[in-house]
């Protein structure tokens, strides 16, 4: 009986711990919906003339204002710690509203992030003060937009135009943004909330697909 107990303890009791935690991160983590219908962005245009839009995207969203490089701290924090890991989901972005006045210096940023990663998923899209401003608004935050039309702080849209964000954190109580300047907050809390929204949406679409659906249900079939 011994021996079988140092077994479980050293082998069995691990996996279970792992399977717990690992099931409560993908079944019962959630990050609310701060706010319902954040302003669409099709009105903006991007470097190309091409445009952009938060429907249908899981967007991390920013406003650097008339001169981005001020925030080019604050880009190579995301580009390292958000972008460069979450660039292979085909519907997440980096969205950045500017004003049309500072589309020389996005094109210096965005040489700037190309050599840390491909820029395909990066965006620079550019509108009037007035449709920055009501963009910004909608968000309900409370974080306010400088003259510059610039912020450090950085949000997290879902694919439906939710603001997500964190009702209680330890912290800042209710979160809706990240400084985009601070390393460990973007690293740590914003790193874990992007892989919370990633991970429902992975989870919906293996939930929605046929093929996988039917390929569950053979198996259940075949362990019975």
């Amino acid at each position: 009986m011994k021996k079988y107990l140092v077994i479980f303890v050293l082998f069995a009791l691990p996996i279970t711990a792992y399977i717990f935690f690992a099931s409560g991160v993908n079944n019962f983590a959630k990050l609310p919906a701060l706010t319902e219908s954040v302003q669409e962005l099709d009105t903006f245009k991007q470097l190309d003339g091409t445009s952009v839009q938060l429907k249908n995207n899981i967007t991390v969203l920013g406003f650097f204002g008339e001169n981005p490089m001020n925030y080019k701290v604050g880009a190579y924090n995301l580009a390292h710690k958000i972008y460069t890991k979450n660039r292979g989901f085909k519907d997440f972005q980096i969205v950045f509203l500017l004003p049309e006045n500072a589309k020389e210096e996005a094109k210096q940023l965005k040489a700037k992030l190309s050599e840390i990663d491909k820029t395909d998923r990066w965006k620079f899209a550019f509108g009037s003060e007035e449709k920055i401003q009501k963009v910004f608004t909608s968000l309900q935050s409370n974080f306010k937009l400088g003259n510059d039309l610039s912020s450090p702080y950085v949000f997290i849209i879902d694919k439906k135009r939710n603001l997500r964000g964190r009702k209680s954190d330890e912290d800042k109580g209710v979160l809706y943004g990240f400084d985009s300047r601070e390393i460990a907050e973007i690293n740590n809390k914003m790193s874990d909330d992007i892989k919370i929204v990633l991970a429902e949406y992975r989870l919906a679409l293996k939930k929605n697909n046929p093929e996988a659906r039917n390929k569950r249900l053979y198996n259940q079939k075949q362990s019975n």
